[in-house]
């Protein structure tokens, strides 16, 4: 049973609640801002507080820097939406992978699902499967 909840575990992505989400994703769109400007402009219906303690956890996760500006920070974000992305994604799979002593069993299901969502991503995989093997084969040599 441990083997099934560990892999229900969240993931990076899924560690952040709503409004950290909603805060991150405003952060990106505009680079950087202060709490007073993320209530101002980003129609927020949240007290100051609330906004500066979401940040302030976000800084303390190390998703966000901040730099004094006055009395207040100004934040911007330290990873992008993509590198967020990419690092639950390959937390997920490699949770995947580690999940199984029969290697091949999780790669089956990674296929699975990929085409069940669109068969046409087999072919993406198997061009970067293709590309990862000319790249690893290139290293071998050297």
């Amino acid at each position: 049973m441990s083997g099934i909840s560990r892999l229900f575990r969240p993931s990076i992505k899924a560690q952040l609640g709503p409004l950290e989400l909603q805060l991150l994703e405003e952060l990106w769109r505009r680079k950087n801002a202060t709490v007073r400007e993320l209530l101002q402009y980003a129609d927020l219906k949240l007290a100051y507080t609330t906004v500066m303690t979401t940040l302030d956890r976000l800084y303390k996760k190390q998703l966000l820097d901040r730099v004094a500006e006055g009395r207040a920070f100004r934040y911007s974000p330290r990873v992008t939406q993509q590198d967020l992305e990419k690092a639950a994604a390959g937390e997920t799979i490699r949770r995947l992978l580690s999940s199984s002593t029969a290697a091949a069993l999780p790669l089956s299901y990674l296929v699975e699902a990929v085409s069940e969502h669109d068969v046409r991503l087999l072919d993406e995989l198997q061009h970067l499967v293709d590309e990862k093997r000319r790249e690893l084969g290139g290293k071998e040599q050297k």
